[in-house]
């Protein structure tokens, strides 16, 4: 069975599913609406010590529920909010919103695995997580001394699902997604409080999509909700830049410097005084400068011209000259966690190609699961349910925590109000502007070398692109992934750079 719980693929693999004709549907009997019950929350007192500080705080997990014109709930957002106690003045004390991506994931990962009081620890070194029992720690580098959080799993995702007459699909595309998440933070915000505080949103893979969306959302018109910043940690803003087709050369100028990293870290570069900054920029000049306008050229480019790219291409990816002349120098990323170790018989990874698996059929296109994906899954999905069920106290009987549900992802409405479809997807375009309508919104964008979904030179590329206020963008790379905080010292780093990134919005 092929690994399904991919935080990113669910986004790039969809497809839409023609309609039956109205003549023809047959029709189906709608269940009887349920009564809806009065939303679940969970309210425990912990403390800890944090950067050096000890902290008192209040962990708030449950149900919000969103309403209809009408008042009539049609969802259940559940979320868990971190809130330090004793602030007085809370106009000086910043609140994180903060999700994962998929779409069809919860917000477990950067929950567990970066920001949250507890954290999960997995091998630092691309190993497999195996079997529980895992390592659950005081996350002493979370940022409740100085920031609050709450984590959000929209709905279809986590304990988040639809109500009453409400229905998944309502919620399930680029726009609805967004708008329901902007009108969750504005609950939030009014029944804590804390509309006169700094706030942010982070998310991480589609995550960073949603971010973006909802900067456009929660600002626009005379109802506008002022943002202090936007974290997009692996970014994919632009959906062009993903999809590897015939006449859509961006994947494969964007992809390159990721695949120049894996080749650097597979073939131990370092060991002959190259860094990986250094191969990396390297690939970076070569894709804007020589790659791009070689493959705009098409069967136009000289036979002098080809051999030079193939020759220099094949330095960079490791890939053999021959393989890079029988692609027509294009390299879908796909085919590259295949090609790069077939000669050693493995694959890498996508979300972090430091990892390596074994496939059934060496032969293969493909390879047969992400290494990155099986290596971790387990353990997060463990640890969490660990987590709320002991220390947090949620007991919701029987219902089950979907850590990335593929119903969402399969059922995604890309083509939302303007659009055709997923290749047509840039929110980036609306971050612009949301940064040009207010002086005080700054964006930070994490990117790990090793990031085969969300590659970072695609992520530059979309951000230099798409009108954001260039001073006001700030960029941070890891010797690591998708989720760079795997990484032990990728870790310490990330909490540090966003750290660091709240701190300067003070006023």
């Amino acid at each position: 069975m092929k690994y399904r719980a991919s935080l990113l693929a669910l986004a790039l693999l969809a497809a839409a599913t023609p309609a039956v004709a109205a003549d023809k549907a047959p029709k189906v009997e709608k269940a009887a609406e349920k009564p809806v019950s009065e939303p679940k929350v969970f309210v425990t007192e912990h403390s800890g010590r944090f950067n050096g500080q000890d902290v008192r705080y209040k962990a708030i997990a449950g149900e919000t529920y969103l309403y209809d014109e009408d008042e009539n709930p049609r969802a259940a957002i559940f979320s868990t909010s971190y809130i330090r106690q004793g602030v007085k003045d809370t106009s000086t004390r910043p609140v994180i919103f903060i999700f994962n991506g998929g779409p069809g994931s919860s917000s477990l990962w950067l929950h567990m695995g970066a920001f949250g009081p507890k954290r999960l620890v997995l091998p630092s070194d691309a190993k497999d997580d195996g079997a529980a029992p895992y390592k659950i720690v005081d996350n002493d580098k979370t940022l409740l001394d100085i920031a609050d959080m709450v984590f959000i799993d929209p709905v279809g995702t986590g304990f988040s699902r639809a109500i009453g007459k409400g229905e998944g699909k309502d919620y399930w595309g680029v726009d609805q997604d967004a708008e329901s998440i902007a009108k969750f933070i504005r609950q939030w915000t009014t029944q804590h409080k804390r509309w006169n505080s700094p706030k942010y949103v982070a998310g991480e893979s589609y995550g960073t999509t949603r971010a973006a969306k909802l900067a456009e959302v929660l600002e626009g018109g005379f109802n506008g909700y002022g943002l202090n910043g936007v974290m997009l940690i692996s970014a994919i803003l632009d959906f062009s830049t993903a999809r590897f087709q015939t006449g859509n050369e961006l994947p494969y100028i964007g992809f390159l410097p990721t695949y120049a990293a894996t080749h650097w870290y597979h073939a131990r570069l370092g060991e002959q005084g190259i860094s990986v900054e250094q191969h990396v920029e390297r690939a970076r000049q070569f894709a804007v400068n020589e790659y791009a306008p070689a493959l705009l050229k098409g069967d136009r480019i000289s036979p002098e011209e080809k051999a030079r790219v193939r020759k220099t291409l094949a330095e960079l990816t490791g890939l053999s000259e021959q393989y890079l002349d029988q692609t027509n120098l294009r390299i879908n990323a796909h085919r590259f966690m295949k090609q790069y170790g077939r000669d050693r018989g493995h694959t890498v990874g996508r979300f972090d190609s430091r990892y390596t698996g074994i496939d059934q059929d060496a032969a293969g296109e493909t390879f047969d699961n992400d290494p990155s994906g099986y290596a971790i899954a387990p353990s997060y999905t463990a640890a969490f349910n660990h987590y709320i069920a002991d220390s947090l106290k949620v007991d919701l009987g029987a219902r089950e925590f979907k850590t990335l549900s593929g119903e969402p992802g399969r059922n995604w409405d890309w083509a939302g109000k303007k659009r055709g479809g997923y290749i047509n997807v840039n929110v980036a375009e609306g971050l612009g502007q949301a940064m040009r309508e207010n002086k005080d919104l700054r964006v930070l964008l994490a990117s790990g070398y090793y990031d085969l979904a969300t590659p970072f030179f695609a992520a530059e590329t979309t951000l230099a692109a798409n009108g954001l206020v260039k001073d006001r963008v700030s960029y941070t790379y890891y010797e690591a992934g998708h989720m760079m905080y795997l990484h032990h010292p990728s870790f310490d780093k990330l909490m540090q750079d966003v750290r660091n990134f709240v701190v300067a919005g003070r006023k």
